[in-house]
């Protein structure tokens, strides 16, 4: 090999190592990005469960009629 090679193919193995840290890294993150979005899908569950269980006890109370222009 000539020493261009060797710098070339040195250049190389600096970049594919770069490149993977740079993977591992996005990696992390959206696997936390993930645990974050599961945490809020649960927590939006939750409040729609209660707000669908409040609607329910509500709606008893509240008469529906026509208006009187009616």
């Amino acid at each position: 090999m000539t020493a261009e090679n060797i710098d070339r193919l040195t250049r190389l193995e600096i970049l594919v190592t770069e490149q993977e840290k740079t993977i591992d890294e996005l990696s992390g993150q959206l696997a936390e990005q993930w645990k974050t979005i599961e945490a809020m899908r649960r927590k939006l569950d939750a409040l729609t469960d209660r707000f669908l269980m409040l609607e329910e006890q509500s709606a008893d109370d509240i008469p529906v009629t026509k208006p009187p222009h009616y």
